[in-house]
């Protein structure tokens, strides 16, 4: 790979996903790039460059998907899963009384072990016993979400992170593989979506999971995207991010939430303008929590 097809790799992957990579991390792109030039029967990234510029968009759409981290697993860094179970959903609980609903937003989803733990933890509160819970589960690549539709998990999978009680429960083994109950699935509403662009027909969130995402982005895009997901989230709702990441210093559309570490809630000093019932796509509540 020369430094130009370097560059322009950078450059399209910055353009098309928000991904941004510094000038040391060529070989990352060397690992990911070249079993895929192979595939396409290519000798090497120099030719795959060279047929993306020469416009061929579904190999450049294989590209961006390679290059996309996907890396996650069941209740990773359980403190944001033990934040929600013992403090943001019974406050919930107690704010939307009058309507029993509660929309939770996965953005950048992966396979979906993130908003299926979320799926399993509402299942599991019984303050919740027939209230309309919808998941929505976003992600750039149209391949980890229909890995995440089937439910399909591998024992290497189900033992990061998920729960023996959990495991036995809400799945079903099949050979070497173990599926997730339909209930659970159908909990979760899944859309392809580039955060780089408008998000705002998926409507208002009570809560807004955004994990181990903005992290390979730069500053002015994570604070783009917290302004408009400040537009999205009800006043009292909560954001979750990374142990990585922090809105500190980045924007003042939220502010972290008091002894809940990860957590961030709306800067209620700062107007934000928000979307509103007119403005968004009309709520479809998928499943009830039962």
């Amino acid at each position: 790979m020369t430094p130009l097809d370097y560059e322009y790799l950078r450059k399209l992957l910055k353009e098309r996903s928000g991904l941004d990579l510094s000038a040391d991390k060529q070989y990352l792109v060397e690992g990911r790039l070249v079993p895929l030039a192979r595939k396409a029967n290519l000798p090497g990234i120099s030719e795959l460059v060279a047929k993306m510029k020469g416009g061929a968009e579904a190999l450049t759409a294989e590209v961006v998907e390679a290059m996309t981290t996907n890396e996650t697993f069941f209740f990773r860094d359980k403190i944001p899963f033990d934040h929600l179970k013992e403090g943001i959903l019974p406050g919930l609980v107690q704010a939307r009384a009058a309507r029993r609903s509660i929309r939770i937003w996965c953005a950048a989803c992966s396979t979906g072990q993130e908003p299926y733990s979320i799926a399993m933890l509402v299942k599991d509160m019984p303050a919740l016993l027939g209230w309309r819970i919808e998941i929505v589960a976003t992600d750039l690549s149209q391949a980890v979400l229909e890995k995440s539709k089937a439910g399909v998990f591998s024992q290497f999978e189900v033992q990061r992170g998920l729960p023996i009680q959990m495991l036995v429960k809400y799945f079903k083994q099949n050979g070497d593989l173990w599926q997730l109950n339909a209930d659970i699935r159908a909990m979760v509403q899944h859309k392809q979506l580039n955060l780089l662009q408008d998000f705002s027909h998926l409507g208002t969130f009570d809560v807004i999971f955004c994990r181990n995402v903005l992290i390979y982005f730069d500053q002015d895009t994570k604070a783009s995207i917290f302004e408009r997901m400040a537009r999205m989230i009800e006043p009292d709702g909560v954001l979750a991010l990374g142990a990585a990441e922090s809105v500190v210093g980045i924007t003042d559309t939220f502010k972290p939430y008091p002894d809940r570490r990860g957590m961030y809630c709306a800067n209620t000093t700062r107007a934000t303008p928000r979307v509103t019932a007119s403005s968004a796509m009309p709520l479809k509540l998928v499943a009830a929590a039962r």
